[in-house]
């Protein structure tokens, strides 16, 4: 949706108006997905700076936040200015840009998607693995840089019946489970409870310590939480194994990068791939850029037009929160 072909709220209101739904924008970086279709069949979507600019006759209006990409910001400001509003709906899993607390404080209902993510972050996360292990963005480069005379034998490692170690075991490290167990990977998990280990297809490692020391893969898949903040630091870098390679495909701050970029440096880790950075995009000049057993994506674990799609449509949940019914996918607060 244009500036051009978009009618503002104000001057769209009827007798029969929907319910306002507020969102970031439409344009520029912080616009909202294109798959907003089935929102907008339902609901009157209303920009941020229109609300800004009418907080008096659109306050009462909006039942609803709708973020996409961590916007708008929900704080205590936001939440006040909004007498009638019933649901924060987030798109996708992570809820660390909120502030649970403050959302229940309110007592606003929240949903999110996190069936949307998980595939689409376990296809990347083994991915990674896959171009790390086999060094395949290394061998891209050799193959067209203009000063390659010959290939030199360029060694990675095999995956085949490695041991590989998630430090997470919620929807998306159950997908990598199943991803891994393809290449016949030996598999240890660390989560905060125990699962059933037949269903999950992994062992338990009550202690992270424990898994970093025997894997050969350690993967990231975990929620970040003040608890997992900078969970692989300094100590746990150097209680891996030298061969080892850290994949990441959670948030950036689950990583001391600083201890990271050291131990690259003098071989303490072999590698690391890291969907994700913090900040998230790095300044030009950063060390982590600068090395080449690093390997960098912009957190695009659920950039599908698959995933996006489920992303985009969050109907049903606000609709129930509207009418009082059982919300799909809430997140429930304590």
């Amino acid at each position: 949706m244009t500036a051009e072909t978009r009618v503002p709220f104000l001057q769209a209101m009827t007798d029969q108006d929907l319910p306002g739904v507020l969102v970031t924008a439409f344009e520029g970086p912080s616009a909202i997905c294109d798959y907003v279709g089935e929102l907008q069949k339902h609901f009157a979507l209303i920009i941020m700076q229109e609300f800004l600019e009418n907080k008096t006759q659109l306050d009462s209006k909006i039942q609803a936040v709708y973020i996409w990409g961590g916007k708008p910001a929900v704080n205590q400001e936001l939440l006040q200015s909004l007498p009638t509003l019933k649901i924060v709906a987030n798109s996708g899993a992570g809820l660390d840009h909120l502030d649970l607390k403050l959302i229940t404080s309110f007592g606003m209902k929240l949903a999110r998607t996190p069936q949307a993510v998980s595939s689409p972050t376990a296809d990347i996360g083994m991915a990674l693995l896959l171009a790390a292990a086999r060094r395949v963005v290394e061998g891209h480069q050799l193959a067209i840089s203009p000063d390659t005379e010959n290939f030199p034998t360029n060694m990675g490692q095999e995956v085949t019946e490695t041991m590989l170690g998630i430090v997470g075991m919620g929807s998306i490290g159950y997908k990598v489970v199943q991803q891994a167990r393809g290449f016949e990977m030996k598999i240890l998990y660390h989560n905060r409870k125990c699962r059933n280990e037949e269903a999950v297809g992994a062992t338990y490692c009550e202690r992270l310590d424990d898994l970093l020391q025997k894997s050969d893969f350690v993967m990231l898949a975990t929620s970040l939480t003040p608890q997992t903040c900078g969970l692989i630091g300094r100590r746990e870098l150097r209680l891996m194994r030298p061969i080892a390679i850290l994949i990441n495909i959670g948030r950036g701050l689950l990583v001391d990068q600083d201890a990271l970029v050291e131990a690259l440096q003098i071989g303490v880790t072999r590698a690391a791939v890291l969907n994700g950075s913090y900040p998230e995009l790095l300044p030009r000049d950063h060390p982590l850029l600068k090395l080449k057993n690093v390997t960098l994506t912009p957190h695009i674990g659920s950039a599908t037009h698959q995933a996006r799609q489920i992303m985009g449509n969050l109907v049903e949940s606000i609709l129930a929160s509207l009418n009082g019914l059982p919300i799909p996918d809430e997140v429930l607060l304590e």
